[in-house]
């Protein structure tokens, strides 16, 4: 995404973020049992957004630290606003920078405290704080998480169990499959955009919407 681009975005969205909410039903709570039944596209693990039933699935690989990521995000919540009953978003791991492997793995910590989203928000909102290309501050991104009420003593003792070792792997070679070399990355009911961009995901997905009318 070129910068004069990602810089309109990132106004609105930093104007955007803290306004919108989700109102669909919501799979971001840690299965019980963890697998790596699905496809490329998604897992049986794969924190989710909005009703199973949706006729309309998008997938968006993220990575945590991707100012663009960030700056699509609000738009993705105002999709899912606007269609409550036929969107739901799935959400894919792609730790293309340095530190967001680790980052990837304290939003999974999140999710075995049912606070994905307040995590996920919260490192979104001040993502200038702990990211970086080359030096990214990862304790900041722990006091972060720490204001939204992350215990973080369990979060860290539950990573260094190893428990999300395999999920990364999984992400990693479902990335190389679907040869995803950028973030955010998006595909409707597997469908790539045909060029980038929040107003390009929109249309596709109403597109795919009235095709399952």
């Amino acid at each position: 995404m070129n910068k004069k681009a990602m810089l309109t975005i990132g106004a609105v969205a930093i104007a955007l973020i803290a306004v919108l909410g989700f109102s669909a039903s919501q799979k971001t709570s840690a299965p019980t049992v963890a697998s790596l039944e699905g496809d490329a596209y998604e897992r049986s693990y794969s924190p989710s957004i909005g009703p199973d039933s949706a006729a309309v699935t998008v997938v968006e690989f993220f990575d945590p630290a991707c100012e663009a990521c960030r700056a699509f995000y609000p738009y993705v919540k105002e999709i899912l606003k606007r269609h409550p009953e036929d969107v739901r978003l799935v959400l894919r791991y792609a730790a293309f920078h340095e530190g967001s492997d680790t980052v990837i793995q304290m939003l999974e910590a999140a999710r075995l405290q049912n606070l994905f989203e307040p995590v996920l928000e919260a490192l979104l909102k001040d993502q200038n704080q702990w990211a970086s290309h080359h030096s990214p501050n990862i304790e900041r991104a722990w006091e972060l998480a720490t204001t939204v009420g992350l215990d973080t003593f369990q979060a860290k003792e539950t990573i260094e169990s190893g428990k999300f070792d395999q999920l990364l792997k999984q992400e990693n070679a479902d990335i190389r499959s679907l040869k995803i070399s950028k973030t955010p990355t998006f595909f409707v009911n597997k469908k790539a955009l045909e060029s980038f961009g929040p107003d390009q995901l929109y249309s596709l997905v109403q597109k795919e919407i009235q095709n399952k009318k």
